[in-house]
């Protein structure tokens, strides 16, 4: 299992129309992709940093993130949405720890 997160800010005011469509299409667009399980858009609440907002989902497996990573409509989502609208971003992806 792969966890796949990124935490990110982006260039829109908070609250505005620019932001909302931003998340809801990213939302839309990545958790209906092949592969991808247990999608969650999230809203970061802590002060420690100053992200706003993350995605965080599962693969089973290194085949199916790769599927994912190279799917056409995630790199034109990244392409024409993220590369333009998101100001900074931190990527991190887990494996579990054997027991």
């Amino acid at each position: 299992m792969i966890r796949h997160t990124v935490a990110f800010r982006l260039k829109h005011p908070a609250g505005s129309a620019q932001e909302t469509s931003f998340l809801a299409d990213g939302k839309r667009i990545l958790a209906a992709l092949p592969g991808v399980e247990k999608f969650e858009a999230l809203q970061q609440v802590s002060a420690k940093n100053s992200f706003r907002h993350g995605y965080s989902m599962e693969f089973s497996g290194q085949a199916e993130y790769q599927s994912y990573n190279d799917h056409p409509e995630h790199v034109a989502f990244v392409r024409d949405r993220w590369i333009p609208e998101v100001e900074e971003f931190l990527e991190i992806d887990y494996v579990p720890l054997p027991d």
